[in-house]
């Protein structure tokens, strides 16, 4: 191959040319946006201005609170929330573990059309105890590409709505890509979708939600805004729809057709287009992972590494995928960048590998 193919765009994706040109923008602006001269005063309208952009390209008419990434936010909207209680998914970020040790965790099951979902009554009885809660749920996950609030959403959010908890939706997988889900607070992730690493953003109905801390982001978060990747982030947001990725979803999933010839896609529920785990019997993860790198290709394991032995992994497990498959297991993970080209060339090298 003359050059590399890069389908880990789960972990992070490269940078959008108009995000690069908006964070050089704001490196001009080198002022402390809380400062009261006029330097400061002109990075704090820069950043109110993409505070604004944000919101009106995720079509989100509560409050945002910039943080350093996900799982600043996630750490924020789980640990500050104005409730006794966390109750998350089985299939959730490790951050959200980080930041709830002490949570419940509600198991999936499944749920017709949707495939796989939270118990609804497992839910309700939840709630149904003393306290309020926080519901921590992803919109997509990470691992397997499955959307866990698109079919069954609505009825999460009544269930919390109606029990007068509050529910969190882990949108870094899907945020400018689709429709934000109904959900009290929202968490995005700027590299996910084009723009910088280190900038993120915790959405919030009503500041009501949380606890103050900080003495930024309206006293809900310490620590000086991170302006050029801010406006980086709003940037990648308006040009981050699908129409702006170089594959159509017809494209992608024809893609995943390819992919189950040469092995087994494990796609339980609802699938999005961009993520896949899939199973090659033939060889473990780790020799998958060594063969395709060496072949030009970045992907990345559907399985963890503890103590120098492949476990499997506690979210394809929590998906009910057997162990032996999941040491087989290998995620691709496409992006606003990825062509046609680069996902034939891979489909070959798939079928090659898996047989």
């Amino acid at each position: 191959m003359n050059h590399r193919i890069y389908l880990d765009h789960a972990a992070t994706t490269p940078l959008r040319p108009e995000a690069r040109a908006a964070m050089e923008e704001g490196a001009r602006l080198w002022a402390n946006p809380s400062s009261p001269h006029a330097e400061g005063r002109a990075a704090r309208r820069a950043l109110e201005d993409a505070r604004e952009r944000v919101k009106a390209a995720l079509g989100w008419q509560g409050e945002v609170i910039f943080t350093s990434g996900a799982s600043e936010a996630l750490a924020i909207g789980l640990g500050r929330a104005r409730a006794q209680r966390r109750l998350v998914s089985a299939v959730e970020h490790d951050a959200v573990f980080r930041a709830a040790p002490e949570a419940e965790v509600l198991p999936l099951v499944e749920s017709g059309a949707s495939g796989f979902g939270i118990d609804p009554a497992l839910l309700r009885s939840a709630l149904a105890e003393n306290g309020r809660a926080v519901v921590a749920i992803q919109s997509r996950n990470s691992e397997t590409g499955t959307d866990l609030l698109s079919e069954c959403g609505a009825h999460v959010a009544e269930a919390v709505r109606n029990a007068g908890g509050i529910l969190l939706a882990d949108c870094s997988q899907s945020a400018g890509r689709a429709p934000l889900p109904e959900a009290d607070m929202i968490v995005v992730s700027a590299h996910k979708l084009g723009g910088p690493v280190g900038v993120g953003a915790l959405l919030v109905r009503d500041f009501g939600l949380l606890e103050a801390a900080g003495g930024q982001e309206r006293g809900y978060r310490a620590g000086t805004e991170n302006l050029a990747g801010v406006l980086g982030f709003a940037a990648a947001l308006n040009v981050a729809e699908m129409a702006h990725w170089q594959t159509s979803a017809e494209e992608r999933m024809g893609f995943r057709e390819r992919l189950s010839e040469g092995g087994t896609v494990f796609g339980p529920g609802v699938q999005c287009s961009h993520i896949f785990a899939v199973t090659a019997r033939s060889l473990s993860s780790a020799a998958l992972l060594m063969r395709l790198d060496s072949m030009g290709f970045a992907v990345s394991a559907g399985s963890a590494c503890s103590s120098g032995s492949l476990k499997p992994s506690r979210v394809l497990s929590a998906f009910e995928l057997d162990g032996e498959a999941a040491r087989h297991t290998i995620r691709v993970s496409l992006g606003w960048s990825t062509t046609a080209a680069e996902l034939d060339s891979f489909a070959d090298a798939w079928g090659s590998l898996a047989r």
